[in-house]
């Protein structure tokens, strides 16, 4: 798997307002965990269920979605 500047598509499975975390379920089928300052309106919230576009972004070992629009 490789990270970087490549847009994806994807849907938010789930999304935690208190923690503000969540997953995104690519178009591949690959889950991504993100934060929700990643979120980039600024929102730090979103629905599941949402169509989002996003990045990669290596972190800590993993790959985490980022730069999360709708």
């Amino acid at each position: 798997m490789s990270g970087g500047a490549e847009r994806r598509r994807g849907i938010v499975e789930e999304f935690d307002v208190e923690r503000g975390l969540g997953t995104i379920v690519a178009e591949d089928g690959s889950r991504h965990r993100f934060h929700c300052i990643e979120i980039v309106n600024g929102t730090r919230s979103i629905e599941p269920g949402t169509a989002v576009g996003f990045e990669l972004l290596a972190k800590l070992g993993r790959y985490e979605a980022a730069r999360i629009a709708t």
